[in-house]
């Protein structure tokens, strides 16, 4: 198989059992940021989760049906054949944020993104994440996609967030507290 095809050369992209559209869609546009948001993850994992690892390939084998759900118009043939969004991973979610928030310090100030290669890459995939959320809210609040697909964004940025401070804890790396300085307040003026 070719890895191109050459029908995209236009602008167009066909979706999955839905026929062809613009590449500036909102629904390309959505399934494309969690493209990103898959790749990040990739990154977060490549500069070594340790245990957050498995966690993380788990996350990246949703995303990618989170993809599928996307690029798939609801009520076409194709929507039947397309592994769906499990309730049950917004809970095992949960469940983790949960579990790793009392391996954590209390969190008493907003932090800055950062630490150790991985906490900082997970903090990257948090922000790609929230951007991904707010590309299909547009589409579920026009019923092009069931609202669980934003539940399953909004709980995995949380997690994201999460996982980056358990990443830096078990490095005894501390987070980085924000501190509004005198001179971040004369730049706003």
């Amino acid at each position: 198989m070719k890895i191109y095809t050459k029908t995209g050369d236009t602008g167009d992209t066909a979706l999955f059992g839905g026929g062809r559209v613009g590449k500036e869609d909102s629904r390309v546009e959505a399934y494309g940021q969690v493209d990103e948001l898959n790749a990040t993850l990739g990154v977060a994992r490549a500069e070594g989760l340790g245990e957050l690892d498995a966690l993380a390939q788990t996350l990246q084998h949703q995303l990618f049906t989170l993809g599928s759900v996307l690029a798939t118009p609801a009520g076409s043939k194709a929507s039947r054949a397309i592994p769906v969004l499990k309730p049950e991973w917004v809970t095992a979610m949960e469940q983790a944020i949960d579990g790793f928030d009392q391996q954590l310090p209390p969190l008493t100030t907003f932090i800055l993104p950062g630490g150790t290669k991985a906490a900082a890459a997970l903090h990257l995939a948090r922000t790609v994440c929230r951007r991904a959320e707010r590309r299909v809210v547009p589409l579920a609040r026009a019923d092009k996609v069931g609202p669980e697909v934003v539940v399953y964004l909004n709980r995995l940025s949380d997690l994201l967030f999460t996982m980056a401070r358990v990443a830096n804890h078990r490095a005894q790396v501390a987070d980085t507290p924000w501190v509004a300085s005198k001179d971040a307040a004369a730049v706003r003026e």
